[in-house]
């Protein structure tokens, strides 16, 4: 008995000591909290790193106030990047966890394509669907449009968006754009549905649509009302999930800052500030989202904000800042280094997350992390097993963001988005500091210039700790050359070898039709309607 009455104590004490180590080490909840977490992504469009003040604080300017708070009072990544880019692949990678090689998904979908993201691929909001959330995006879809291509046919419970880029179809009152593209054809007789002018890629028909779950209610949609219309789509959905009484994923695929940009009316007189007035536009939205989210369900919603590719830089004052990232060794030689290329520039994006109470206030993270990432981290928070019969490229990032690890990816491949070589081949990779390429060039710049495609056999290897411009590659004949081309060799191979043997492997349709075209009214100009 007296035994027994001394172990009690003891027990007891190892108890409280046990639980005191797992609430400083996980919280007080745990990673896993009973109560599913709620998940807002928002993703902007051909945002630059250096578009977001507080990657830049000696620039001292104040175009994004929301997301400095945000970052503030959360985490900011500084070597997150986009698992492509440009859009379609950027996109399918972030809702599948997998290299576009994998999901089959190696450049955009266009207007008059008949397919989209492989319907073998599972996405993200499908499982979290299937999971008991209500799923629901609002903005630029471009993973397909067409039959069981669209996003309520892939997991999302309500949709409001373009189902493309919003260059891809003409407006009556165009944004800003280089060059400047026309109104719509205001051609009355019954028209040919696509027609893209050879100038600058503008379209003059058919009209750019918004779509409402799978009917369009606008057609030619109105770029300079279109943030207010998300804006209240997205607080609505949040302020309306207390009362669904189930957890939520919120994608938010801004048409920010992709051309043609169109700031509010409203806003101060533009000059040569129109890029600056639609950061701070889209910052806006960002804020109202937050605050929606602080009133409603604070501490218990995941905020995740980045982008999917690096700015167009061809579109010269309409294009983002690649911050210090400006690949010089391919600007020294003309052509671009940002958008649809694998420079730093073309995929190292502005990353936020917050979640109060979780995410530990003003950090940052220097761990390489991807778009990918995305998909296992939410699926983990959510404590949803993903399909076992596929392979996935993605980490679970979940420790980085509640927990200030810092280890991310050992490798990462960067795929061609649309310059030098073959779609969605792994042309750069980077590991740890180091980073190869084996080809480049023919990326068009701000003023026309491509730069010549270049085949590296040894691929160019920078150590970006020392030169983030990308300027000097290492002396080939270097010991530390020799060391990083050994390790990135081996993974390189290991990882094709990978995506080689992989049953799993799908491959997208990129055929095109025009009975594919979103059309609401086919015997009018431009396909124009409007049901509100």
């Amino acid at each position: 008995m007296a035994e027994g009455i001394t172990l009690f104590p003891q027990s007891g004490m190892l108890m409280c000591v046990l639980l005191f180590i797992t609430t400083f080490r996980h919280g007080v909840s745990g990673d896993k909290p009973d109560k599913k977490p709620n998940f807002i992504i928002i993703l902007a469009d051909d945002i630059g790193w250096g578009d977001l003040d507080t990657n830049q604080p000696e620039r001292k300017s104040n175009n994004t106030p929301y997301l400095n708070l945000m970052a503030g009072q959360g985490l900011r990544f500084s070597d997150f990047h986009s698992p492509a880019s440009t859009c379609s692949p950027s996109r399918a990678a972030i809702l599948t966890g997998r290299y576009g090689l994998r999901n089959g998904v190696i450049h955009n979908f266009g207007v008059g394509s008949v397919a989209g993201l492989p319907l073998s691929e599972v996405t993200l909001p499908q499982l979290l669907q299937r999971a008991g959330y209500y799923t629901a995006m609002i903005g630029k879809w471009h993973l397909g449009h067409n039959g069981p291509y669209g996003p309520t046919k892939r997991g999302f419970d309500y949709f409001l968006g373009i189902p493309y880029s919003n260059d891809m179809g003409c407006t009556d009152i165009p944004g800003f754009n280089l060059p400047r593209c026309p109104p719509c054809d205001l051609s009355t007789p019954r028209v040919i549905r696509l027609k893209r002018s050879p100038q600058g890629g503008c379209y003059s028909k058919p009209g750019l649509p918004l779509i409402k779950n799978d009917t369009i209610v606008e057609q030619p949609l109105n770029l300079w009302t279109l943030t207010e219309q998300y804006k209240s789509a997205a607080t609505e959905i949040i302020r309306n999930a207390r009362d669904r009484g189930q957890p939520y994923l919120l994608y938010v695929a801004l048409a920010h800052m992709h051309v043609p940009l169109a700031p509010a009316l409203g806003s101060p007189p533009y000059g040569g500030q129109v890029y600056p007035a639609t950061l701070r536009e889209m910052d806006s939205l960002v804020g109202a989202i937050k605050s929606a989210s602080d009133d409603t369900d604070k501490n218990n919603t995941l905020i995740w904000f980045t982008g999917d590719n690096g700015p167009w830089e061809r579109k010269c004052q309409y294009a983002g800042s690649v911050g210090p990232f400006s690949g010089k060794w391919q600007t020294s030689r003309g052509g671009g280094s940002a958008k649809q290329t694998t420079w730093e520039g073309g995929h190292r994006v502005p990353t936020v997350a917050y979640w109060p109470g979780r995410i530990p206030a003003n950090t940052t993270s220097s761990a390489l992390l991807s778009g990918m990432d995305i998909f296992p981290t939410l699926l983990s928070l959510a404590n949803v097993t993903p399909p076992a019969d596929r392979r996935y490229d993605g980490i679970d990032a979940t420790d980085i963001l509640l927990h200030g690890e810092q280890s991310g990816h050992e490798f990462l491949g960067h795929p061609n988005s649309g310059a030098a070589g073959q779609f969605g081949d792994l042309q750069a990779v980077r590991m740890g500091n180091h980073k190869a390429y084996y080809l480049t060039g023919s990326a068009e710049a701000c003023g026309g210039a491509t730069g010549r495609q270049e085949l590296h056999d040894p691929p160019l290897i920078f150590d970006l700790q020392h030169d983030e411009t990308e300027e000097t590659p290492l002396d080939v004949e270097s010991p530390e050359y020799q060391a990083a081309m050994e390790r990135i060799s081996q993974k390189r191979e290991e990882l094709l070898w990978d995506i080689a043997t992989d049953t799993s492997v799908s491959v997208a349709d990129y055929s095109t039709d025009t009975s594919a075209v979103p059309c609401c009214n086919p015997e009018h100009a431009v396909c124009r309607c409007h049901t509100g």
